[in-house]
């Protein structure tokens, strides 16, 4: 499964050959291109996918999809499922 997660443009760096962002995803920051997205502004929130910026949306619709997130995680957790897919009991 492939998973866009969204986060906030900290910091933008267009001083390489690729525009480069820092995004904070809760707390854990990482570095994604932002090519795609030249409109993008620090404080604007991303949808990133394996480490480039597919599109913007707005702070509600980003705490929208990290609660979603939360809730699948906390899902799994109670089901006792691991990362694979399967029962941890199998």
């Amino acid at each position: 499964m492939c998973l866009g997660v969204p986060g906030k443009i900290i910091e933008i760096d267009d001083s390489k050959a690729l525009k480069m962002a820092k995004v904070d995803f809760g707390g854990i920051v990482r570095e994604a291109c932002i090519e795609y997205v030249p409109e993008a502004n620090v404080g604007d929130y991303t949808v990133i996918h394996v480490g480039f910026a597919i599109s913007l949306l707005s702070e509600e619709e980003a705490q929208a999809s990290l609660e979603t997130l939360r809730e699948i995680v906390d899902l799994e957790d109670e089901l006792g499922i691991g990362y694979d897919g399967k029962s941890a009991d199998l």
